[in-house]
């Protein structure tokens, strides 16, 4: 018995046929590879599109972010500003009437010196009553003025200073300091720590 292996035979047509479907299959899935990656790598126009207009958006948005931001500083700066002019206004709108009773306690202060100190005595009643009343009354419109944030200023022996004295003169004294105030010829005033009236001043100068 010959137990040598059989030998199929294939037809040549048929190899060829399978060799092509093979080879087919192959540039198939070449092909859809291929076609992948050009997908992922290069993005379709919608995409390209979508990507513009939310550049074009968020620039937009920051811009008008922006523009509220400094609309709100804006609008806080203006209020701040405006509550700052109606509270000077509330302070300093009585600065004009001010001045003119300044003039009062200036007449009030003059009447009260005028009167001889010796003469103030109860053999003068009439006197006497009548500086007391002048005293008084000088007493109480310095509360009314200091109620109402208006400061006497008698700056003897202080350092001159241009915002709140106005030097009428300069001449050297002995023992006292160059600079400072030896004499006040007119009593000056501050509202509300903004000098109302000047004091008139004599200040001491160098020998």
């Amino acid at each position: 018995m010959d137990t040598r292996p059989l030998l199929t035979w294939t037809s040549p047509r048929l190899l060829c046929a399978a060799t092509q479907q093979k080879n087919t299959g192959q540039n198939l899935e070449e092909d859809q590879s291929q076609s992948q990656n050009e997908h992922k790598v290069e993005p379709s126009s919608a995409e390209k599109m979508l990507t513009e207009e939310k550049a074009k958006l968020e620039e937009q948005l920051k811009e008008v972010t922006d523009k509220y931001k400094r609309a709100l500083a804006d609008a806080e700066n203006i209020r701040q500003r405006s509550q700052k002019l109606v509270e000077d206004a509330k302070l300093y709108g009585i600065q004009s009437f001010c001045k003119d009773l300044l003039e009062v306690a200036d007449i009030l202060e003059k009447a009260t010196e005028s009167v001889p100190k010796e003469e103030i005595k109860d053999e003068n009643p009439h006197l006497k009553s009548l500086y007391e009343g002048l005293v008084m009354t000088e007493v109480q419109i310095q509360k009314v003025f200091k109620k109402h944030g208006l400061l006497r200023l008698n700056p003897v022996g202080a350092k001159f200073d241009p915002y709140e004295h106005e030097a009428l003169f300069h001449a050297p004294m002995e023992g006292k300091e160059p600079g400072t105030i030896a004499l006040v010829s007119k009593i000056g005033y501050k509202l509300h720590g903004r000098t109302l009236r000047p004091a008139l001043v004599g200040v001491v100068k160098d020998a």
